[in-house]
């Protein structure tokens, strides 16, 4: 039997924090908090440091930068999943839902060949990775390929978590073709031919589009897979995303619709570089704003790893209790997503800890643990 003491912590339980406590941890489950030493222990000495539990991040889009860096450039996707791995352990996230996108031919990362590249390798990766990857398909709505492929993997356990998202201008993030089509330029390099043709192809394809979200979300169901929607920009849409069983609400474009999101029982998600930025990318509502409002549930790390800690302690710095400040990385997500087992310093769940330091608001993770066992260990030899 493994016997983990963790002594001299700043403890962040759910609902208060704990200076100089400790914690003790028992083949890979967190047995007692606060108490002694056992003799057979073998003790860790975390005095001046912090210990939360490990980030839950719902929606990270970070693996497709590492498949393809740079427009049209791919790197393997095993090499891929073994890079972002230890970004997220670096960052403190101990389970990742990987953001993967089925969206036909559209683009280069974001089409259904890669994404099943991407589904496998992260498979393949579950005996030696560093954290709990999970996998977030990600659908297109206006992709009429990609159904049998989601359907396939919902049946054989590979996904844990679908999300619908609908690119086409006028409506979400994109009011208008100009909109997205710069964001087409910008982000994947495509040339105004290439733009149009997309344009014209999700046009075409939208009208039709009803019946495949809706036979998407019974597959879901009928496998118990966590539903999502995304970029939803009215009180409407959020109605027609929970008749379909969307329990979680990833990036509402305004405070109303995620006032309305709040009053149908969804979870919101919001983007901790948007917590780090004052400011969303793509000009919806500010994370501040919901968080002041009351209307948001969790934050994500969107597209980089490394946002969430520092997005944390901004939040604590500017008045948040820091307790319900990390809740927002932790305990929330792991419940929108169904998982009961961690994202709290709890006696009875998973041991995935994360203890670091903080140096004028940036933090430096130190050690990490996955089930009790250390998956990251930080040294630094300039200060001896």
């Amino acid at each position: 039997m493994s016997c983990i003491f963790i002594s001299h912590a700043r403890l962040v339980l759910p609902d208060q924090v704990l200076n100089s406590s400790s914690l003790l941890i028992e083949d890979g489950i967190i047995r007692s908090i606060a108490g002694t030493c056992p003799p057979t222990a073998t003790e860790v000495d975390l005095r001046g440091q912090t210990l939360i539990p490990g980030i839950v991040d719902l929606h990270c889009d970070a693996l497709e930068k590492e498949a393809e860096p740079r427009p049209n450039v791919f790197f393997p996707p095993g090499l891929a999943v073994s890079q972002i791995d230890r970004r997220n352990a670096h960052a403190g996230v101990t389970t990742a839902f990987h953001a993967i996108s089925f969206a036909g031919k559209e683009l280069g990362v974001r089409s259904i060949d890669m994404a099943l590249q991407l589904v496998a390798a992260l498979r393949q990766a579950s005996d030696t990775s560093l954290i709990h990857n999970r996998i977030h398909c990600r659908y297109e709505v206006t992709d009429a390929q990609s159904l049998p492929a989601l359907e396939e993997l919902l049946a054989t356990g590979s996904i844990d978590l679908l999300s619908l998202m609908d690119h086409t201008p006028g409506q979400g993030q994109f009011k208008d073709p100009e909109a997205y089509g710069n964001y087409l330029a910008k982000s994947y390099g495509k040339s105004a031919a290439e733009i149009d043709q997309i344009l014209d192809l999700k046009l075409a394809q939208q009208s039709s589009s009803t019946e495949r979200i809706e036979r998407l979300a019974l597959c879901a169901k009928k496998y118990a897979v966590p539903l999502a929607s995304h970029d939803d920009d009215s009180s409407v849409r959020i109605q027609i995303m929970k008749s379909l069983g969307v329990r979680i609400s990833e990036f509402p474009i305004n405070l109303e619709t995620a006032q309305e999101a709040c009053d149908q029982g969804l979870k919101t998600v919001f983007g901790a570089p948007n917590v780090l930025r004052g400011k969303s990318q793509s000009g919806s509502v500010r994370a501040h704003d919901a968080l002041a409002a009351g209307v948001a549930s969790c934050l994500c790390s969107d597209y980089h790893p490394g946002a969430l800690l520092p997005a944390v302690l901004r939040l604590e710095a500017e008045g948040m209790p820091f307790a319900d400040a990390v809740r927002l990385i932790t305990c929330n997500p792991a419940q929108a997503a169904g998982l009961t087992d961690r994202g709290s310093l709890t006696v009875g769940y998973r041991a995935d800890l994360v203890a670091f330091v903080s140096d004028s608001g940036v933090p430096q993770v130190t050690q990490v643990w996955r089930d009790g066992i250390q998956a990251y260990l930080a040294r630094w030899c300039h200060a001896a």
